[in-house]
């Protein structure tokens, strides 16, 4: 484990088990935002938003918009690193177009279910979800025009395992775009070791 201050696998845990509540407890009570005011809060256009069924927008967790630095091109191919219930990928889907390819990666099966059954629904078939963690992408290398995030590096022990990751999985030239949480101060080492505060 090095240097990681908290166990990868205890963390792991711990964010399955919220984003399982997530996904199966969409309109539950939750200590963030969900859903279509998050969304619009987080400055999605709303002809991005109001187009697309309740059940890809209301298990959406994100801290950010991960398409404000620019929309993606058409026919790219997208890796979107813990996709949850899917919503960033069927935005990013629409942008590529069925002749780009959208793949998710999500550690939580129930938001891998949600996902799934949400692209069979809307017949996008240029969109794939597969079981994987960020920092061991289910992805070949060079194989991404683009690899978007949103609100899930910050949930990862290992942050320098999981950049390795996106730039082994992106083409040269490839971008990252992401949305996450960043802290300006030092946070101190008691705080970090404390799970309950990763989550909470």
């Amino acid at each position: 484990m090095g240097d990681l201050l908290v166990d990868p696998g205890v963390l792991r845990d711990e964010v399955r088990a919220k984003y399982r509540e997530v996904a199966t407890q969409p309109h539950g009570a939750f200590h963030f935002h969900t859903g279509r005011p998050l969304a619009e809060r987080l400055g999605y256009p709303s002809s991005t938003v109001d187009p697309l069924p309740e059940a890809v927008v209301e298990s959406f967790a994100g801290v950010g918009n991960p398409f404000a630095p620019g929309p993606l091109g058409r026919g790219e191919a997208v890796v979107d690193v813990g996709s949850g219930g899917g919503f960033d990928s069927v935005v990013a889907a629409n942008q590529v177009g069925p002749e780009g390819h959208v793949v998710g990666v999500d550690m939580t099966e129930e938001m891998l279910d949600r996902a799934r059954a949400t692209v069979a629904s809307l017949g996008l078939g240029h969109v794939e979800f597969r079981a994987g963690l960020a920092e061991d992408l289910p992805v070949p290398d060079d194989w991404a025009d683009v690899v978007i995030s949103n609100g899930v590096i910050n949930l990862c022990a290992d942050k320098a395992a999981v950049l390795q990751e996106i730039r082994r999985v992106l083409r040269p030239g490839g971008r990252l775009q992401f949305a996450d949480i960043a802290n300006g101060r030092p946070v101190p080492e008691e705080a970090r070791r404390d799970i309950d505060l990763w989550t909470g």
